[in-house]
Protein backbone atom coordinates (compact mmCIF):
# COMPACT_ATOMS: atom_id res chain seq x y z
CA UNK A 1 0.00 0.00 0.00
CA UNK A 2 1.25 3.49 -0.86
CA UNK A 3 2.39 5.58 2.07
CA UNK A 4 1.06 9.16 2.13
CA UNK A 5 3.29 11.68 3.86
CA UNK A 6 3.58 15.37 4.67
CA UNK A 7 6.04 17.70 2.98
CA UNK A 8 7.58 20.36 5.25
CA UNK A 9 8.54 23.37 3.14
CA UNK A 10 11.43 25.23 4.78
CA UNK A 11 11.32 28.02 2.22
CA UNK A 12 7.74 28.90 3.25
CA UNK A 13 7.63 28.50 7.02
CA UNK A 14 9.85 29.02 10.03
CA UNK A 15 11.31 25.91 11.67
CA UNK A 16 9.20 26.21 14.82
CA UNK A 17 5.99 26.40 12.81
CA UNK A 18 7.10 23.41 10.74
CA UNK A 19 7.75 21.39 13.90
CA UNK A 20 4.19 22.04 15.02
CA UNK A 21 2.94 21.11 11.55
CA UNK A 22 4.83 17.84 11.27
CA UNK A 23 3.64 16.73 14.70
CA UNK A 24 0.07 17.60 13.75
CA UNK A 25 0.47 15.70 10.47
CA UNK A 26 1.51 12.53 12.28
CA UNK A 27 -1.43 12.83 14.67
CA UNK A 28 -3.79 13.40 11.71
CA UNK A 29 -2.77 10.15 10.02
CA UNK A 30 0.07 11.02 7.68
CA UNK A 31 2.52 8.12 7.88
CA UNK A 32 5.77 9.80 6.78
CA UNK A 33 7.31 13.20 6.17
CA UNK A 34 10.02 14.86 4.14
CA UNK A 35 11.46 18.34 3.96
CA UNK A 36 13.18 20.64 1.52
CA UNK A 37 16.74 21.93 2.04
CA UNK A 38 17.11 25.55 0.92
CA UNK A 39 19.53 28.33 1.75
CA UNK A 40 17.15 30.87 0.19
CA UNK A 41 13.44 30.81 -0.63
CA UNK A 42 12.14 31.07 -4.17
CA UNK A 43 10.65 34.47 -3.35
CA UNK A 44 10.38 37.10 -0.62
CA UNK A 45 6.67 36.18 -0.44
CA UNK A 46 7.74 32.81 1.00
CA UNK A 47 10.29 34.42 3.25
CA UNK A 48 12.04 31.57 5.11
CA UNK A 49 14.93 29.12 4.86
CA UNK A 50 15.70 27.33 8.10
CA UNK A 51 18.54 24.79 8.22
CA UNK A 52 16.98 21.46 7.27
CA UNK A 53 19.51 19.24 9.06
CA UNK A 54 19.24 21.11 12.36
CA UNK A 55 15.45 20.91 12.07
CA UNK A 56 15.47 17.18 11.30
CA UNK A 57 17.09 16.40 14.65
CA UNK A 58 14.14 17.96 16.46
CA UNK A 59 11.51 16.68 14.04
CA UNK A 60 12.70 13.09 14.35
CA UNK A 61 12.79 13.41 18.15
CA UNK A 62 9.21 14.69 18.31
CA UNK A 63 7.68 12.15 15.93
CA UNK A 64 7.87 8.43 15.25
CA UNK A 65 7.46 8.12 11.49
CA UNK A 66 10.21 8.04 8.82
CA UNK A 67 11.51 11.25 7.28
CA UNK A 68 13.54 12.24 4.27
CA UNK A 69 15.35 15.29 2.96
CA UNK A 70 16.39 16.33 -0.54
CA UNK A 71 19.88 17.83 -0.58
CA UNK A 72 22.90 18.36 -2.84
CA UNK A 73 26.40 17.43 -1.65
CA UNK A 74 29.35 18.79 -3.58
CA UNK A 75 29.28 22.58 -3.23
CA UNK A 76 27.38 24.01 -0.25
CA UNK A 77 27.89 20.71 1.60
CA UNK A 78 31.25 18.98 1.57
CA UNK A 79 30.45 15.26 1.12
CA UNK A 80 32.27 14.24 4.31
CA UNK A 81 30.28 16.73 6.41
CA UNK A 82 27.12 15.65 4.59
CA UNK A 83 27.86 12.01 5.44
CA UNK A 84 28.58 12.88 9.08
CA UNK A 85 25.23 14.67 9.46
CA UNK A 86 23.29 11.81 7.86
CA UNK A 87 25.13 9.15 9.87
CA UNK A 88 24.51 10.99 13.13
CA UNK A 89 20.78 11.25 12.54
CA UNK A 90 20.61 7.61 11.41
CA UNK A 91 22.44 6.48 14.56
CA UNK A 92 19.99 8.34 16.82
CA UNK A 93 16.87 7.34 14.87
CA UNK A 94 17.52 3.90 13.36
CA UNK A 95 15.66 3.05 10.20
CA UNK A 96 13.82 6.36 9.98
CA UNK A 97 16.01 8.59 7.78
CA UNK A 98 16.42 8.60 4.01
CA UNK A 99 18.39 11.15 2.05
CA UNK A 100 17.69 12.14 -1.55
CA UNK A 101 20.62 13.46 -3.55
CA UNK A 102 20.36 15.88 -6.45
CA UNK A 103 22.77 17.98 -8.46
CA UNK A 104 21.54 21.17 -6.80
CA UNK A 105 20.24 24.59 -7.73
CA UNK A 106 22.16 27.83 -8.07
CA UNK A 107 19.60 29.45 -5.75
CA UNK A 108 21.14 27.54 -2.85
CA UNK A 109 24.66 26.67 -3.97
CA UNK A 110 25.99 29.99 -5.33
CA UNK A 111 26.68 31.21 -1.78
CA UNK A 112 30.09 29.47 -1.71
CA UNK A 113 31.35 31.86 -4.38
CA UNK A 114 32.46 28.95 -6.56
CA UNK A 115 31.35 28.89 -10.20
CA UNK A 116 28.02 27.19 -10.87
CA UNK A 117 28.90 24.19 -13.04
CA UNK A 118 27.05 22.92 -16.09
CA UNK A 119 24.65 20.02 -15.54
CA UNK A 120 27.03 17.35 -16.85
CA UNK A 121 29.76 18.56 -14.48
CA UNK A 122 27.32 18.58 -11.56
CA UNK A 123 26.37 15.00 -12.37
CA UNK A 124 30.01 13.89 -12.37
CA UNK A 125 30.53 15.74 -9.09
CA UNK A 126 27.50 14.04 -7.53
CA UNK A 127 28.75 10.64 -8.68
CA UNK A 128 32.01 11.32 -6.84
CA UNK A 129 30.09 12.45 -3.75
CA UNK A 130 27.95 9.29 -3.73
CA UNK A 131 31.06 7.10 -3.79
CA UNK A 132 32.66 9.15 -1.00
CA UNK A 133 29.55 9.06 1.19
CA UNK A 134 29.09 5.31 0.74
CA UNK A 135 32.74 4.64 1.59
CA UNK A 136 32.43 6.76 4.73
CA UNK A 137 29.26 4.91 5.71
CA UNK A 138 31.28 1.69 5.33
CA UNK A 139 33.81 2.95 7.90
CA UNK A 140 36.59 3.59 5.42
CA UNK A 141 39.17 6.35 5.64
CA UNK A 142 38.66 8.33 2.46
CA UNK A 143 40.96 10.53 0.41
CA UNK A 144 39.84 11.83 -2.96
CA UNK A 145 41.12 14.37 -5.47
CA UNK A 146 38.62 15.15 -8.21
CA UNK A 147 35.78 17.61 -8.64
CA UNK A 148 35.60 17.42 -4.85
CA UNK A 149 38.58 16.88 -2.56
CA UNK A 150 38.75 14.82 0.64
CA UNK A 151 41.76 14.30 2.88
CA UNK A 152 41.81 11.19 5.11
CA UNK A 153 38.22 11.54 6.32
CA UNK A 154 36.67 8.91 8.55
CA UNK A 155 33.34 8.79 10.38
CA UNK A 156 33.83 7.75 13.97
CA UNK A 157 30.13 7.47 14.77
CA UNK A 158 28.21 5.18 12.45
CA UNK A 159 24.67 3.80 12.46
CA UNK A 160 24.11 0.05 12.30
CA UNK A 161 22.36 0.60 8.98
CA UNK A 162 23.23 3.65 6.89
CA UNK A 163 20.42 5.78 5.49
CA UNK A 164 19.24 5.07 1.95
CA UNK A 165 20.71 7.35 -0.72
CA UNK A 166 17.81 8.16 -3.02
CA UNK A 167 18.19 9.63 -6.50
CA UNK A 168 16.34 12.90 -7.15
CA UNK A 169 15.45 13.57 -10.78
CA UNK A 170 12.87 15.35 -12.92
CA UNK A 171 13.63 14.25 -16.48
CA UNK A 172 13.68 10.66 -17.76
CA UNK A 173 17.33 11.06 -18.79
CA UNK A 174 18.42 12.08 -15.31
CA UNK A 175 16.19 9.43 -13.74
CA UNK A 176 17.89 6.72 -15.80
CA UNK A 177 21.29 8.05 -14.75
CA UNK A 178 20.39 7.92 -11.03
CA UNK A 179 19.49 4.23 -11.43
CA UNK A 180 23.22 3.47 -11.63
CA UNK A 181 23.84 4.47 -8.01
CA UNK A 182 20.60 5.11 -6.07
CA UNK A 183 18.76 3.05 -3.42
CA UNK A 184 15.45 4.59 -4.50
CA UNK A 185 13.92 7.37 -6.56
CA UNK A 186 12.14 10.68 -5.93
CA UNK A 187 10.60 13.20 -8.30
CA UNK A 188 7.93 15.91 -8.35
CA UNK A 189 4.59 15.99 -10.14
CA UNK A 190 4.79 17.52 -13.60
CA UNK A 191 2.35 18.54 -16.34
CA UNK A 192 0.82 15.65 -18.24
CA UNK A 193 1.97 13.15 -15.61
CA UNK A 194 5.52 13.39 -16.97
CA UNK A 195 6.70 12.23 -13.55
CA UNK A 196 5.40 8.78 -14.49
CA UNK A 197 7.75 8.83 -17.50
CA UNK A 198 10.66 9.66 -15.18
CA UNK A 199 9.76 6.76 -12.89
CA UNK A 200 9.48 4.41 -15.87
CA UNK A 201 12.93 5.49 -17.08
CA UNK A 202 14.37 4.81 -13.63
CA UNK A 203 12.88 1.31 -13.49
CA UNK A 204 13.80 0.51 -17.12
CA UNK A 205 17.41 1.41 -16.31
CA UNK A 206 17.43 -1.10 -13.45
CA UNK A 207 16.60 1.34 -10.67
CA UNK A 208 15.83 -0.38 -7.39
CA UNK A 209 14.13 0.57 -4.14
CA UNK A 210 11.03 2.58 -3.30
CA UNK A 211 9.80 5.43 -5.52
CA UNK A 212 8.56 8.68 -3.99
CA UNK A 213 6.52 11.49 -5.52
CA UNK A 214 6.41 14.98 -4.06
CA UNK A 215 2.88 16.07 -4.98
CA UNK A 216 1.98 19.76 -4.95
CA UNK A 217 -1.61 20.62 -4.04
CA UNK A 218 -3.46 23.81 -3.19
CA UNK A 219 -6.60 23.38 -1.13
CA UNK A 220 -8.81 26.08 0.36
CA UNK A 221 -12.51 26.50 1.13
CA UNK A 222 -13.07 28.16 -2.26
CA UNK A 223 -11.56 27.41 -5.67
CA UNK A 224 -10.52 30.99 -6.38
CA UNK A 225 -8.79 31.17 -3.00
CA UNK A 226 -6.91 27.92 -3.66
CA UNK A 227 -5.74 29.23 -7.04
CA UNK A 228 -4.70 32.60 -5.57
CA UNK A 229 -2.72 30.81 -2.86
CA UNK A 230 -0.89 28.68 -5.43
CA UNK A 231 -0.07 31.77 -7.50
CA UNK A 232 1.18 33.68 -4.47
CA UNK A 233 3.39 30.93 -3.05
CA UNK A 234 4.34 28.60 -5.90
CA UNK A 235 4.33 30.49 -9.22
CA UNK A 236 8.06 29.86 -9.67
CA UNK A 237 7.23 26.18 -10.14
CA UNK A 238 6.56 26.74 -13.82
CA UNK A 239 10.29 27.24 -14.45
CA UNK A 240 11.65 23.81 -15.30
CA UNK A 241 15.10 22.47 -14.66
CA UNK A 242 16.53 24.13 -17.77
CA UNK A 243 15.93 27.57 -16.23
CA UNK A 244 15.00 27.24 -12.58
CA UNK A 245 18.17 25.39 -11.61
CA UNK A 246 20.38 28.24 -12.84
CA UNK A 247 18.76 31.39 -11.37
CA UNK A 248 20.75 32.38 -8.25
CA UNK A 249 18.64 34.98 -6.40
CA UNK A 250 15.03 35.19 -5.15
CA UNK A 251 14.62 38.66 -6.63
CA UNK A 252 15.59 37.29 -10.04
CA UNK A 253 12.93 34.60 -9.71
CA UNK A 254 10.45 37.34 -8.83
CA UNK A 255 11.42 39.27 -11.95
CA UNK A 256 11.07 36.18 -14.13
CA UNK A 257 7.70 35.22 -12.62
CA UNK A 258 6.01 38.62 -12.65
CA UNK A 259 3.95 37.81 -15.75
CA UNK A 260 2.90 34.29 -14.70
CA UNK A 261 -0.89 34.02 -14.84
CA UNK A 262 -2.62 32.07 -12.05
CA UNK A 263 -4.16 29.63 -14.54
CA UNK A 264 -0.66 28.65 -15.67
CA UNK A 265 -0.14 27.01 -12.26
CA UNK A 266 -2.79 24.32 -12.74
CA UNK A 267 -0.56 21.83 -14.61
CA UNK A 268 2.02 22.10 -11.80
CA UNK A 269 -0.21 22.26 -8.71
CA UNK A 270 -3.45 20.34 -8.21
CA UNK A 271 -5.77 23.22 -7.33
CA UNK A 272 -9.19 22.43 -5.91
CA UNK A 273 -11.55 23.21 -3.04
CA UNK A 274 -13.01 19.71 -3.46
CA UNK A 275 -11.41 17.24 -1.07
CA UNK A 276 -12.78 14.28 -3.03
CA UNK A 277 -11.06 15.62 -6.16
CA UNK A 278 -7.77 15.81 -4.26
CA UNK A 279 -8.20 12.22 -3.05
CA UNK A 280 -8.90 10.99 -6.58
CA UNK A 281 -5.90 12.87 -8.00
CA UNK A 282 -3.55 11.55 -5.32
CA UNK A 283 -4.79 8.00 -5.82
CA UNK A 284 -4.08 8.35 -9.55
CA UNK A 285 -0.52 9.46 -8.80
CA UNK A 286 0.07 6.47 -6.54
CA UNK A 287 -1.26 4.20 -9.29
CA UNK A 288 1.68 5.17 -11.49
CA UNK A 289 3.81 2.99 -9.23
CA UNK A 290 4.91 5.36 -6.48
CA UNK A 291 5.44 3.73 -3.10
CA UNK A 292 5.26 7.05 -1.27
CA UNK A 293 3.40 10.26 -2.10
CA UNK A 294 4.54 13.25 -0.06
CA UNK A 295 1.78 15.86 -0.15
CA UNK A 296 2.82 19.50 -0.22
CA UNK A 297 0.10 22.06 0.48
CA UNK A 298 1.59 25.08 -1.25
CA UNK A 299 -0.77 27.52 0.48
CA UNK A 300 0.01 29.00 3.85
CA UNK A 301 -2.82 27.33 5.78
CA UNK A 302 -0.97 24.22 6.87
CA UNK A 303 -3.08 23.33 9.91
CA UNK A 304 -6.36 23.64 8.01
CA UNK A 305 -4.92 21.42 5.29
CA UNK A 306 -3.66 18.84 7.80
CA UNK A 307 -7.00 18.66 9.58
CA UNK A 308 -9.04 18.49 6.37
CA UNK A 309 -6.87 15.92 4.62
CA UNK A 310 -6.51 13.88 7.79
CA UNK A 311 -10.29 13.74 8.20
CA UNK A 312 -11.47 13.38 4.60
CA UNK A 313 -8.64 12.56 2.18
CA UNK A 314 -6.31 10.11 3.91
CA UNK A 315 -9.12 7.69 4.87
CA UNK A 316 -10.17 7.57 1.20
CA UNK A 317 -6.60 6.85 0.12
CA UNK A 318 -5.91 4.12 2.67
CA UNK A 319 -9.25 2.33 2.78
Amino acid sequence: MTRFGFHASHEQFGPGELLDAVRAAEQAGFTAAMCSDHFAPWSARQGHSGHAWAWLGSALALTEFPMGVVAAPGQRYHPAVFAQAAATLAEMYPGRLWVALGTGQALNEHITGDPWPAKDVRERRLTECVAIVRALFDGETVSHDGLVRVDRARLWTLPETPPALVGAAVTPRTAAWTASWADGFITVNQPGDAHADALRAYRDAGGRGPATLQAHVSWADAEDEALANAHDQWREAIFGSTVGWDIPLPEQFAEAAQFVDPEQLRPYVHVSADLAAHAAWLAAQAAHGFDQVMIHQVGRDQRGFIDAFGTWVLPELTS
